[in-house]
C-alpha cells in the first residue's frame, strides 16, 4: 500500500519522488542517525497534535464504527506526515521516501507491539542508531559502561550512533582514557565512589598536588623544577631559540619571541640601532650606533643626483633623486615646467568667449565671460 503516494499533495509528492532517486550525498553515520532521530521526533509530535482530532464528519460514533477509528486511519498518518519534513530538509525528505514501507508496516501492524517509533525504525529496522551509552555497527559499549560513558566526564565518540571511534573525550580537566582522573595542569580536589572534582594547577605547573605554587610535580614546558617549584628557562641565553639571522630573541614566561633587527643592523642583540653587529648598506657607525649616512651632504665618496637639474632628497639608510622645483621628469631626464612650443597658440586660437545667460530684472540676459 503505497499510502505516500496515493494521498500526499502532488507539489510534495514531486519533491519526495525526485529525493528518491538522487544519490546518497555521503553524509556520516552520525549525521544519518541524526537525521533519522529528528524525523522520529517531528513524527512523535505530529502524533500529540493529531490526538484529539477526527475525521471531521460530525459524526464520530459513526465514522469510527464504518470507517475504523481515526486514531489508527490512514488520514491520521498522511496528516502526521506532512509535517515531519521542513521544505528545506532535502536528508530528511529522502530519508521517509526511503522508509515509507517501514513506516507504514509500523502504523498499522506494529505499534502496538512497540510504541518507542524512534528505536523501531531508526535503531531495529534501519540499523542507523544505537541505543544510548553504545556506538559503531554492532553498537559495542562505551568506556566506562552504559550509564555513564566516560565517568561522565567525557563524550563517547559517536554515542548513539553507527559510527564513531568510542574514544572518550573528555571535558577540560579531566583525562584517561575512560576521563577518570585529572588532566595535564590539574589535580584531585575531591573524590568519592561517585564524583571527582579537578581543580586547576598553579599556572607554571604540569602536574601538581595542589594550587600553589610550591606543589609542582612536573613542569609545562619551557619551565623547570626546582624545589617543587617552576622556574621560568631563559631560552635566550642558550641554544633552545630559534630566530632568524636579522632577529633578536626576548624572554617571556614559559617561552620566548624574535623580534626583528633595526633597519640600520645586519644581525643585532637587541632592540635599536645601538645593538647591531654589523652596520647595513647605508649607515655608518658612530661609536655603538649605526647612524644614517648622508648622501646628498657628500658623505660618500661617489658623486650622486648628477643629472641636468636633478637635487638629492635624503632617505633613512639611501637617498632619491627628484627634479628641482619648478622641472618635472619627461623620459627619464628633468625638463622646465612648461608647454611645448606651439601649444599655447593653439590654445588662444580657440579660445572663445562664451555666453551666459543671467537673470535680469525684467528679463533674460546675457553675459560674456572668457
Amino acid at each position: 500500500m503505497a499510502f505516500f503516494r496515493m494521498k500526499v499533495r502532488p507539489a510534495l509528492f514531486s519533491f519526495l519522488f525526485l529525493f528518491h532517486w538522487m544519490p546518497s550525498s555521503g553524509g556520516s553515520q552520525q549525521e544519518t542517525c541524526q537525521t533519522c532521530q529528528d524525523l522520529a521526533n517531528n513524527f512523535n509530535k505530529g502524533l500529540e497534535r493529531t490526538q484529539r482530532e477526527n475525521f471531521g464528519g460530525g459524526n464520530t460514533a459513526w465514522e469510527e464504527e464504518k470507517l475504523a477509528k481515526y486514531a489508527n486511519s490512514e488520514t491520521r498518518l498522511l496528516e502526521v506526515l506532512e509535517g515531519v519534513c521542513s521544505t528545506t530538509d532535502f536528508a530528511c525528505h529522502q530519508l521517509l521516501e526511503q522508509s515509507e514501507e517501514h513506516v507504514e508496516r509500523w502504523w498499522f501492524h506494529e505499534q502496538q507491539q512497540h510504541p518507542d517509533f524512534f528505536q523501531w525504525l531508526c535503531m531495529d529496522t534501519l540499523k542507523l542508531c544505537c541505543p544510548s551509552g553504545t556506538y559503531g555497527p554492532d553498537c559495542h559499549t562505551c568506556p566506562g559502561g552504559t550509564q555513564k560513558p566516560c565517568s561522565g566526564y567525557g563524550q563517547c565518540d559517536g554515542e548513539g550512533t553507527r559510527g564513531g571511534t568510542g574514544l572518550c573525550m573528555c571535558q577540560t580537566g579531566y583525562g584517561g582514557p575512560f576521563c577518570s582522573e585529572c588532566g595535564d595542569g590539574y589535580y584531585e580536589a575531591a573524590r568519592n565512589d561517585s564524583h571527582l572534582v579537578c581543580a586547576e594547577c598553579y599556572r607554571a605547573c604540569g602536574r601538581c598536588s595542589g594550587p600553589e605554587d610550591s606543589s609542582c610535580l612536573r613542569c609545562k614546558r619551557g619551565w623547570t623544577l626546582h624545589d617543587r617549584r617552576c622556574i621560568d628557562i631563559d631560552e635566550c641565553g642558550t641554544e633552545m631559540a630559534h630566530c632568524r639571522s636579522n632577529q633578536f630573541c626576548v624572554n617571556t614566561e614559559g617561552s620566548y619571541e624574535c623580534w626583528d633587527c633595526a633597519k640600520a643592523c645586519i644581525g643585532c642583540m637587541g632592540a635599536g640601532p645601538s645593538r647591531c653587529k654589523k652596520c647595513n648598506k647605508g649607515y655608518r657607525r658612530d661609536g655603538v650606533k649605526c647612524l644614517d649616512v648622508d648622501e646628498c651632504a657628500g658623505e660618500v665618496e661617489e658623486p650622486v643626483c648628477t643629472g641636468a637639474n636633478e637635487v638629492c632628497e635624503n632617505t633613512d639608510g639611501s637617498y632619491r633623486c627628484v627634479c628641482a622645483e619648478g622641472h618635472l621628469r619627461r623620459e627619464g631626464i628633468c625638463v622646465e615646467d612648461k608647454p611645448p612650443a606651439g601649444l599655447k597658440s593653439r590654445r588662444k586660437e580657440v579660445e572663445k568667449p562664451a555666453c551666459v545667460p543671467t537673470w535680469a530684472k525684467g528679463g533674460l540676459d546675457f553675459l560674456n565671460v572668457w
